[in-house]
């Protein structure tokens, strides 16, 4: 028989999100994450921003447009690049506009309307995963059709996760309708890891209080990716990014299997802000990876 392959250990994910794709109406490049990288690739995950579907069905936006609309040419050719250097590019649904889940959680007839188009825009794109950012009520039966249909149509290998607040991770009220744990035991499986949102009063990381009252209700630190602001422009609850470091230096040292971080968002990340965004991540790899 051949040598058994002992399973790779894990190392914590930087993942960061890009929804902002124009500023001052110039493209914002993803590409500095590789070019402007001193050593490695310094990120695992790129999750696109945000994917909304609307009425009629096939209606469906990337931000304010189609995702196939001519100005979204050169983000979906940068994403390809990615692909290419081995990044992993997830698509995000949802997030704070409502209504996309909604559309899904309806009769079995209403939810085909809707989902065939997503599949397809996930097909057209060539995406590695889906980012379930539920930010309004969705039942628990309609979370687990929606993530069923998507291994079903995309394979074991395309990537599912979700994106809730810490407090839904905690038995406390929280947005997205369904309960996580019940989430967690019945599609466990399915589900490789959880963006959660430290910020915006939902959660804080300057101490572990809410981190570690995750674990005590028996999350695992691997499938727990910590949500940062990566400036403090863009909601409640930011981070300085020396803290950050240090905090997240400690998360990595001290509990073992620790699942990494994610930023929202990515185009005006600090240290670099604006004109160099990319090194918020190069940071971050630095710190999960080498403490």
């Amino acid at each position: 028989m051949p040598p058994t392959i002992p399973p790779r250990p894990h190392q914590p994910r930087v993942v960061c999100y890009h929804q902002t794709h124009f500023c001052n109406n110039n493209f914002v490049s993803i590409l500095p994450l590789i070019t402007e990288a001193a050593d490695s690739v310094p990120l695992t995950h790129l999750i696109i921003a945000a994917i909304h579907l609307n009425d009629p069905p096939g209606n469906i936006t990337l931000n304010n447009d189609p995702p196939h609309a001519s100005q979204n040419a050169p983000l979906w050719e940068e994403v390809a690049i990615m692909q290419d250097i081995g990044v992993k590019v997830l698509g995000m649904l949802g997030g704070a506009a409502q209504g996309s889940f909604q559309r899904l959680d309806g009769s079995d007839t209403e939810f085909e309307t809707y989902y065939v188009p997503l599949r397809n825009m996930i097909r057209f794109h060539n995406l590695d995963g889906m980012d379930l950012d539920v930010e309004e009520e969705m039942s628990l039966n309609g979370i687990i059709r929606l993530i069923d249909r998507l291994k079903a149509d995309f394979g074991s290998d395309f990537i599912i996760t979700l994106a809730p607040v810490a407090t839904a991770l905690q038995s406390r009220p929280h947005l997205s309708g369904f309960d996580y744990e019940a989430l967690e035991v019945m599609r466990g499986s399915s589900i490789a890891w959880y963006n959660t949102q430290f910020y915006n009063n939902w959660g804080r990381l300057e101490s572990f209080i809410d981190y570690d009252a995750i674990l005590r209700q028996g999350w695992k630190p691997e499938k727990i990716v910590v949500g940062v602001l990566t400036n403090p422009g863009l909601g409640h609850g930011y981070i300085e990014f020396e803290e950050l470091r240090r905090t997240l230096a400690a998360l990595a040292q001290f509990y073992p299997g620790f699942g990494g971080i994610m930023g929202w968002e990515y185009y005006n990340s600090r240290p670099g802000d604006e004109s160099a965004p990319w090194e918020w991540a190069t940071a971050m790899m630095r710190c999960v990876r080498n403490c």
